[in-house]
């Protein structure tokens, strides 16, 4: 027996999850305007909640938003795809940030749309990450496209780029704080908040963005 089509043999399920009641109302509101294309089968207000609807309802689409209680959105993700693999994942957020979009892609979102987004464009994001295909918000894509994003760096602020440096020179942290003149802890704050901003983790990545970004030679 062939498997019916999300959105052509059959409403698309969904679940709604995102902490702010007005917000799931809303989305509940575009979705249900569209003459049966959509069927909402949860809504959650919590990272816990989240991984539990889909592992309870197996939707075909999660609308997502980055920031909820009970730990990290993106980091459920992996959990969620072992629930129902073939998931589909739109965020929704209110974070214009490029670094926040390729995180989202890299941890198998397909959408990632504004909340400022008119309902035209929400049903778009939502059609082509049940399809498969992925959808950015225009100004994050054009902002990717022309490398205006954290990985060149922009985000950094002159003390981040600073340890940046330092780490890919191979200094430590106890030497860093020596150079610059702050406490340890100091520096451990500056390089979790560079490393978050870049995606990277290892020193051997550090040490390449450094050099992408002209810190050392």
């Amino acid at each position: 027996m062939a498997a019916q089509i999300p959105g052509v043999d059959r409403p698309i399920d969904v679940i709604i999850a995102d902490d702010h009641t007005v917000v799931r109302d809303g989305i509940r509101a575009v979705l249900e305007r569209e003459s049966g294309e959509f069927r909402v089968v949860a809504e959650a207000a919590d990272v816990p909640s989240t991984i539990k609807a889909v592992r309870d309802f197996k939707p075909d689409l999660l609308t997502l938003d980055l920031t909820m209680p009970g730990g990290s959105s993106l980091a459920a993700l992996p959990t969620c795809f072992v629930a129902h693999p073939t998931l589909a994942v739109a965020i929704l957020t209110m974070r214009e940030d490029p670094e926040y979009a390729r995180q989202a892609l890299r941890a198998g979102a397909r959408s990632y749309v504004l909340k400022e987004a008119e309902p035209a464009e929400l049903l778009q994001a939502f059609r082509l990450a049940v399809a498969g295909r992925n959808y950015l918000h225009p100004r994050l894509g054009a902002l990717m496209a022309t490398g205006e994003d954290a990985q060149d760096g922009a985000s950094l602020s002159e003390r981040e780029r600073e340890v940046v440096r330092l780490i890919a020179m191979g200094h430590t942290n106890p030497e860093i704080a020596d150079q610059l003149h702050v406490a340890e802890r100091t520096v451990k704050t500056y390089r979790a908040r560079a490393i978050e901003k870049l995606g990277v983790s290892s020193r051997a990545e550090i040490t390449a963005y450094a050099r992408k970004l002209g810190l050392v030679d």
